[in-house]
Formats: C-alpha cells, sequence, structure tokens
C-alpha cells in the first residue's frame, strides 16, 4: 500500500444507488469519516420497483425516482454534514456513483430515457430494467448457446453461461415482447452510466462514458475481441441488434476516470461547487469492495438482499478463465487489477420471504434469530438449497427453485430459519471453494452490508461454515464510501486507489472466528448439500441420493444426544 498525501478539511460526496433506495454520504477524505447521510427511498411501485402480478420475473424501476433521489439525499447528506462546524460545501473536492447493475434502460437520440416521455410513462418496458427482473431467461439460453457455437470466448470470460440479468438479455427480451419499446430506442444505457452523464451534462449517447465494470461483467465487453459482442454474432440472434451495436462506444473506463465536471444546473440543485470532478461509475459490489478495503488475496462479501462475493488480482497474473463467475474483467474493482465477481442471488430475500411472506407464527428476524441461536449445528435435521431466487455462481441457472428437506411433524420456524441461514453459507462456500479451485486463494474475508453489521449469528454460520475468521467494515454503507473513495481519487485528494483504500477504510476489532466443534458437523452437512447441489443443479449428474435424509436423521440424533 503507498502512503496517503491527502490534506485534511476536504470532502467527497459518494452516491449509492440501491434496490430500493439512493443513500448519499459525506466524507473526510483524510480519513473516511462520515459526516453526513442521507436516504430518499423511491416512490413508485412496490418499494421502489415496478411489478406485474402477471409476470412474476418482472422488476423494473423509474427514472424519475433516481433523479429526485439524487437532490433529495444530497441534500439531507449536506445538511447534516453542516452540522460539523469544520465542514462547509466549497470542501467537497469530488464526486462518485454505484448502482445496482445491470440495470439498463432505453433512451432517445438525446439520451432522454423513454419513460420520461409521455407516451411511454405508462409502458413498463420503456422503464428501467432492474438487476433483479429475470424476465429474459429463454434468451438469456439463447445467447450462451449462441455463444457457444461461435464465439465461445465470450463464454469463458463471463463464466461459461449468459445470465438473465444481465444487458443483451434484457434487450432481447424487450425486442421480442415490446418491439414498439425497441424501435422507439436509440440506445440502451446502463443506470450506473447515466447518473455521472446526468451530473456532467454528459448523457448525450455520443458524449457519454461507459463503465468497463458494466460493460465487461454483463454485456460481454472486452478488448481482446474489439469491445462489445461483434455484429455476426448480433445478427445471429436478431439484426435489429447490429444497429444498436453501431451506438456502443469502442472504449470504456473504470472509476479512476473522470465522466466531467458537474454543471451549473446541478452545481444550483445540489447546493455544491461548479466544476467538481465526477467519477465514471461502477456497480454497487465493485466500489462497496473498494470501500471495504479489498486488496489481493481479500475475499469481500457484500451480504444484503442477494450478495456479491469480489476478488481482485494483478492484472500482469496469467489468470485462468473461472466457469461460473460473473466476469474477470481488467479494471472493474481497481485500475491495474482484474475484478472478479460471482455472488448469489438471494440471501437477505430468503429470511425477508419466510418472516414476510410465510409469517411463522408472526415472529420477526429478531424472535426467529434468538430461537436459531440456541439451536446446535445439525440439530434440526435439515438441509437447504439457497436457489430462491436462482443461482448466480456457480450454476449460473435463474430457473433453478430453493428447496428445504429433512422436515417432520415436529420442525419448528426457529429450525426452519437456521437452515435457511445455513443454506446460504454453503452456497457462500461454493463460491468461495470454487476461487481457490483456479488458484485465487482466500486469505483474507470481509463481510459487509446490512446483515453482516447486524446479525452476529449469521456471521458465525458463516465463519463456522467457510471454516474462515470473518472481518466486518467498520463502515456500514461500503458501497456509498467506495464511491467517495472513486470521487477523492479523480479529485487528487489521494494518489491512487491503494492509498485512499490505506485511509480511508477498516475493520471492526471483532472478528469471528470458526469453531473446530462446529466446522466438523458443517463438513458433513456441507457435503450432503453438494450431492444435492450438484444433482439438482448439475446437468448430467448421476448419484443415488437415498441416503441423505437417513444420514441428515442421523446427524441430528448425535447432536441432540
Amino acid at each position: 500500500m503507498t502512503d496517503s498525501t491527502a490534506e485534511t478539511g476536504r470532502y467527497a460526496l459518494g452516491l449509492d444507488y440501491g434496490t430500493q433506495s439512493v443513500r448519499a454520504i459525506v466524507v473526510d477524505v483524510a480519513t473516511g469519516t462520515e459526516i453526513g447521510t442521507g436516504v430518499f427511498e423511491y416512490p413508485s411501485g412496490k418499494n421502489g420497483i415496478l411489478v406485474d402480478p402477471d409476470r412474476p420475473h418482472l422488476a423494473r424501476q423509474n427514472p424519475a425516482d433516481y433523479l429526485e433521489g439524487l437532490e433529495k439525499s444530497t441534500a439531507r447528506a449536506l445538511a447534516e454534514a453542516e452540522t460539523h462546524d469544520a465542514f462547509s460545501r466549497e470542501q467537497v473536492i469530488g464526486i462518485g456513483v454505484d448502482t445496482t447493475g445491470s440495470t439498463p434502460m432505453p433512451v432517445d437520440k438525446e439520451g432522454t430515457p423513454l419513460a420520461l416521455h409521455d407516451a411511454f410513462s405508462d409502458e413498463l418496458s420503456a422503464h428501467v430494467w432492474l438487476w433483479k427482473d429475470h424476465t429474459g431467461h429463454a434468451e438469456a439460453e439463447e445467447i450462451t448457446e449462441t455463444a457457444r457455437k461461435l464465439r465461445p470466448e465470450y463464454l469463458a470470460k463471463c463464466g461459461g453461461t449468459y445470465s438473465s440479468e444481465w444487458y443483451w438479455s434484457k434487450i432481447l427480451h424487450c425486442l421480442r415482447t415490446a418491439p414498439q419499446t425497441y424501435e422507439a430506442a436509440h440506445t440502451w444505457i446502463e443506470h450506473i452510466d447515466w447518473i455521472p452523464a446526468v451530473l456532467t451534462g454528459t448523457d448525450h449517447p455520443d458524449t457519454l462514458k461507459r463503465s468497463v465494470c458494466a460493460a465487461g461483467h454483463k454485456a460481454m465487453y472486452n478488448e481482446e475481441w474489439g469491445g462489445y459482442p461483434d455484429a455476426e454474432f448480433l445478427a445471429e440472434l436478431d439484426e435489429r441488434l447490429v444497429e444498436l451495436r453501431e451506438t456502443l462506444p469502442e472504449e470504456t473506463y473504470d472509476a479512476s476516470e473522470a465522466a466531467g465536471t458537474l454543471t451549473e444546473e446541478w452545481s444550483e440543485r445540489l447546493g455544491l461547487p461548479t466544476g467538481i470532478p465526477v467519477a465514471v461509475g461502477a456497480f454497487d459490489a465493485h466500489l462497496g469492495a473498494v470501500g471495504a478495503g479489498i486488496e489481493t488475496n481479500t475475499l469481500v462479501k457484500i451480504i444484503g438482499t442477494s450478495t456479491c462475493d469480489l476478488m481482485i488480482t494483478p492484472i500482469e497474473r496469467d489468470l485462468a478463465d473461472i466457469p461460473g463467475l460473473c466476469g474477470i474483467v481488467p479494471g472493474s474493482v481497481m485500475p491495474e487489477h482484474y475484478g472478479l465477481e460471482a455472488g448469489q442471488s438471494a440471501v437477505g430475500d430468503i429470511f425477508d420471504w419466510f418472516v414476510r411472506v410465510v409469517k411463522p407464527d408472526g415472529m420477526s428476524h429478531d424472535e426467529l434469530t434468538e430461537g436459531a441461536k440456541e439451536l446446535a449445528p445439525g440439530e434440526s435435521g435439515l438441509l437447504g438449497l439457497d436457489w430462491h431466487n436462482g443461482n448466480r455462481t456457480v450454476l449460473v441457472d435463474q430457473r433453478l427453485t430453493g428447496m428445504l428437506m429433512g422436515m417432520t411433524l415436529h420442525t419448528t420456524p426457529a429450525e426452519i430459519y437456521r437452515a435457511l441461514v445455513e443454506s446460504t453459507a454453503f452456497g457462500a462456500r461454493v463460491i468461495m471453494e470454487r476461487y481457490e479451485e483456479y488458484g485465487v486463494e482466500v486469505e483474507r474475508i470481509v463481510n459487509c452490508g446490512g446483515i453482516s453489521d447486524k446479525n452476529p449469528m449469521v456471521m458465525q454460520i458463516y465463519a463456522d461454515v467457510l471454516g474462515r475468521p470473518l472481518r466486518i467494515s467498520s463502515s456500514s454503507q461500503t458501497p456509498a464510501l467506495g464511491a467517495a473513495i472513486s470521487g477523492t481519487v479523480v479529485a487528487g485528494g489521494h494518489p491512487d486507489f491503494d492509498a485512499a483504500i490505506d485511509a480511508m477504510t477498516s475493520t471492526k476489532d471483532v472478528v469471528f472466528e470458526p469453531d473446530p466443534a462446529h466446522r466438523k458437523i458443517y463438513d458433513r452437512l456441507y457435503d450432503l448439500y453438494r450431492r444435492v447441489h450438484d444433482a439438482f443443479g448439475v446437468k448430467g449428474t448421476e448419484d443415488d441420493l437415498y441416503d441423505v435424509m437417513k444420514t441428515l436423521l442421523d446427524i441430528r440424533d448425535k447432536v441432540r444426544s
């Protein structure tokens, strides 16, 4: 790590666009101290998401919510920062942005989202296609099979399977199911590219800088084959995609580059000085890893409604393609490093489903956690698959579903809740082992996100299942902090990301150490999990599962005795 050269009395603004809200934080560049926070909940739809009861895989958002949230969350963060005597708005030197992804939207020739036009305001296909929209699962399969025949190199860099969560799946599905929207669109822009462009007045498609994070991980962009997928490949899917390809640039940028500087209009709307540099955006998980202090051989687990598991490795390394990962992209997390992304499609969402939808005796998360804490590993006799929203890594299959086996007439809500937690921990171990199987060693694990910060039971189960000490980021807002770090770097507040991470990030004193006795039981349960995982998730697997339920009972009875 390099030494920090930041001066005191300078601040950065980090904007974190999540699934249900946008969060703004004001951060001291010298120390990473957060002195102001503002949150804005998206008002449209259900918890900020536009849904359709007849299409359960659909999840869209209103771009107008993003603009309103930009203004109001920033105003709240700056107002709180101004309660500190040492702060003034003139001391804000840079702005960084992260968003969910792949979260693209159709825009017109001027770069205005179609959803902001009266003619398309009620058309769901014209709104933002949120990352968790899986309506394009059939198109994802088609893209995968076409690439397998024509361009296998495309798949090698995104884990071997193209996902319905990603850019081309969503656009191809729109073309097939809402051609009026597709024909009206000039191009499709990721949320992460749009916000920095709006702030800097570069939102015209010809001037907008696109993020390598979004393009590389979700849109099959790679410099090795000249950027985005070529016209011949896209025409094999649908000839109309070729015109869209012509609107995409040859070059992309990482978060150490400036998208531009704050315009006079947005300077007035936000109450900040004109000309502040705004960094090119990156996805929330990737800048969350930065905010958690990522370095080589550190696995950063961002645990929320879903998870992202991020690692980096130096660009000069001879790195093998890793099946099942969401991409290996130069510069997507930090410059001069490959960014490696994996994750689970649902974690917190699974726990929330049990409380909110199943409603076991009306018990809350806290009540279920208290009951689950009293149970020993294996005591419930239960084993689950964490695929309630499909599998992101390593199977990359959104048509897989969750499962719970071992239930009896005596099974309790607390036992089910603990088994759901354990199932997500087993899924996390599959990801960690996939990294190490291909030579990316995990020497340190740092966790961040609401669950890691608020639920020690979950963290202890994860430590026992993974067999590694778990550390927790000091910041409860690591994506926003990572965004602020990118804003700091483009403004010259630190010479590079290493220096900024050194100065502005840390972990808490508490460390969750694995319990050897618990680990021994979880190793047995994990062996059963892998067998069931492969039997249902890996085509061609031949395994006699006759003994699985009986082994669960044997483990349960031994623990109880």
